[in-house]
């Protein structure tokens, strides 16, 4: 099973751009609230799986923070 990951973002419009690149690279990927545990500027994040390697090298200048999904509702930063 795929690794569960939770990008944000300093704008909705780079949530939605990397929810779009997410589809397009054929990741399991919903946007949403941001959780309380993290912080962001706009609010929005995308949970996704799949490749968090591959996701952190689009390049989005909209990405502020990738972290990894751990057990008991924790997180992991990676980027």
């Amino acid at each position: 099973m795929n690794e569960a990951y939770i990008a944000t973002f300093y704008s909705h419009f780079g949530a939605m751009a990397f929810h779009k690149k997410c589809k397009e690279a054929g990741f399991k990927s919903r946007i949403m609230p941001v959780p309380r545990a993290l912080s962001s500027s706009c609010g929005t994040c995308v949970w996704f799986t799949g490749d968090c390697k591959l996701a952190s090298d689009w390049g989005m200048e909209e990405l502020e923070q990738m972290v990894k999904c751990v057990e008991k509702g924790g997180y992991e930063k990676i980027l």
